[in-house]
């Protein structure tokens, strides 16, 4: 197994971060996922607009970003129900831990939060350990 350096994931993850800096420096809020998300369900009136702007420049993002051959990973029918339990169960957690990764581990840990910082390397052991038992069982 050669190693490939992952470009698309590096750029996402540039992205990610100068969007955080933009929005902190030009409105002054923190670009946490699930925090924009939970508003926009929740309707919250004063912060609706950003919130649904925000979101809507991360979908219109992939189109914008075809020409350069970046695509999403491809979900076959047999995987879907994976997916979806995975998605809830990420959002359990980002309720349960006050936030998500791009809130902890981007914004969080810029600012030198503790709280962010332990959070950030709970996800992290999780998902070496998650990594660690799904290579291990695929084994057998």
């Amino acid at each position: 197994m050669t190693f490939q350096i992952p470009w698309q994931s590096f750029l996402g993850g540039m992205l990610l971060g100068v969007s955080a800096v933009i929005l902190m420096l030009f409105i002054g809020k923190t670009a946490g996922i699930s925090g924009i998300i939970n508003g926009v369900i929740k309707r919250e009136k004063q912060e609706f607009g950003w919130k649904i702007a925000f979101l809507v420049g991360m979908v219109v993002s992939v189109f914008a970003l075809l020409p350069l051959g970046v695509t999403l990973p491809a979900i076959s029918e047999q995987n879907i129900g994976i997916v979806l339990i995975a998605g809830l169960l990420v959002g359990f957690g980002t309720r349960l831990g006050n936030g998500c990764t791009s809130g902890h581990g981007i914004v969080g840990m810029g600012r030198f939060s503790k709280r962010s910082i332990y959070a950030t390397c709970v996800f992290m052991i999780s998902a070496i350990i998650v990594v660690f038992i799904r290579r291990l069982l695929g084994d057998l």
